[in-house]
């Protein structure tokens, strides 16, 4: 089940800039904050994944995946992890600007 997806085109310094600002996320309180109200925990220990494929002759991409169980005995119950930042959250919001 997808919670958020955003998918846009940017200078690569504000992409260097989104990736600060969600590596600073997951160092201060280890939430990260998407879309306009979104927020989701972290878990301490998660399974990372680094992909760099080849596309086309032209394209290239590079993945980067982390991953983590919660101890939620139902996936309803994990989808609930999923927090409401207070607006001040809000302005922190990890997307990169348009």
């Amino acid at each position: 089940m997808d919670i958020y997806e955003d998918a846009r085109t940017v200078p690569r310094s504000d992409l260097a800039a989104w990736l600060r600002q969600l590596a600073n996320q997951l160092e201060s309180d280890g939430r990260i904050f998407y879309g306009a109200a979104g927020a989701v925990s972290v878990a301490d220990t998660v399974r990372c994944e680094l992909e760099i494929e080849r596309e086309s002759e032209t394209e290239l991409s590079v993945e980067i995946e982390f991953s983590w169980t919660v101890p939620a005995p139902t996936s309803a119950q994990a989808v609930d992890q999923v927090e409401e930042p207070s607006n001040e959250d809000a302005q922190a919001e990890a997307t990169p600007d348009a």
